[in-house]
């Protein structure tokens, strides 16, 4: 029998972004209600001596799902058994997931909403009463067999809330959390700590410059960190505001965080169709990207800043969008006209 090596860099690369997911609450910054009703959870269901419930988080990707996950692991003291939505294909996989855990595990998954119905409905009384009921046999002559289950906590975690079906979200009994973008103050104490981590010498001007950047996103935040670290490195310029800049315009990152596809989303729009409005598939076939892509990756933040929105006919660029971009606002919008 041979094993697999594994490659150093990608063995390193793991270790870093394992060292700067945060190993306490003290070090998880924002989402203080979720935090706080967690802990009651938590400690509640310790006081008791009983499993904690099972939770559901959801939200953009990026914002601390998965380190939630480990940090409630670690206050109960379990061992974490994780796993993703599309890695569970059968119900035989879920069937020897749900076996194999010791009294007491946290069960993750990940991008739950990608199970199918058929691995839902399993889900059901596991979580509900803790059986799994296993079909022998097909026909007249299939039977039904339940197994105990050990006392385990489901956590799972999702950006797309609503493709779950309603009798799932429902089971969740310990509570669904929504977490939300973070402000430049939480995103600036998050790379602080990072750049510690990384032995990174920085300084204000430079964190605030990549926090401006990053999307209201810790993930996104620590990623421009480490690139604009790599970009110093290289070039052999200590990190500091100029190289910061010169490593995000490399990347193509505006001072407001917006990527080239953002930018060509609004500048298609604009140049294309007047502003807007124009439907998604349109927009998709314009630029040569998938639908889901565009309203999944790119609207939200663009949403977020006011620089885009919805209508009823389709999606237009705002007047701030406009001035962004630098082209004039249409006389429409400077009268207030709406397309409805």
């Amino acid at each position: 029998m041979t094993t697999k090596e594994t490659n150093p860099i990608e063995r390193s690369a793991k270790t870093l972004d394992h060292a700067l997911r945060p190993a306490d609450w003290k070090e998880y910054v924002g989402q203080a209600g979720i935090k706080e009703n967690l802990r009651i959870l938590l400690t509640a269901a310790k006081g008791r001596k009983q499993q904690p419930e099972h939770v559901l988080l959801y939200g953009p990707p990026g914002l601390g799902k998965t380190t939630l996950a480990h940090l409630m692991t670690r206050e109960i003291g379990a061992s974490l058994r994780a796993t993703s939505g599309p890695a569970i294909e059968r119900v035989g996989d879920l069937a020897s997931i749900l076996t194999n855990l010791s009294p007491g595990d946290v069960l993750f998954i990940d991008e739950v909403h990608r199970l199918n119905r058929t691995i839902e409905e399993v889900l059901y009384p596991a979580m509900e009463a803790g059986v799994l009921d296993i079909v022998i046999g097909k026909g007249p002559s299939a039977r039904t067999v339940q197994l105990e289950l050990p006392a385990f906590t489901l956590i799972a975690a999702t950006t797309r809330v609503s493709m779950l079906s309603a009798p799932l979200r429902s089971r969740f009994s310990g509570g669904t959390f929504r977490l939300t973008y973070y402000t430049e103050d939480e995103i600036r104490t998050i790379l602080k700590r990072s750049a510690k981590i990384l032995g990174i010498a920085t300084d204000d001007d430079s964190i605030q410059e990549i926090a401006k950047r990053s999307r209201a996103t810790p993930r996104t935040a620590n990623y421009l960190l480490k690139r604009a670290r790599d970009f110093a490195e290289v070039s052999g310029e200590p990190l500091n505001l100029k190289t910061v800049k010169k490593a995000l315009a490399l990347l193509e990152i505006d001072e407001i965080g917006l990527n080239q596809t953002d930018r060509d989303l609004l500048t298609v729009l604009v140049e294309k169709f007047k502003g807007g409005p124009a439907g998604l598939k349109t927009l998709a076939a314009a630029l040569s990207e998938e639908e889901a892509t565009l309203e999944e990756v790119h609207e939200p933040y663009l949403m977020q800043l006011g620089l885009l929105e919805r209508t009823p006919r389709g999606r237009m660029v705002t007047e701030k969008g406009h001035q962004h971009l630098g082209f004039e606002v249409p006389q429409k919008q400077l009268l207030g006209i709406r397309s409805i």
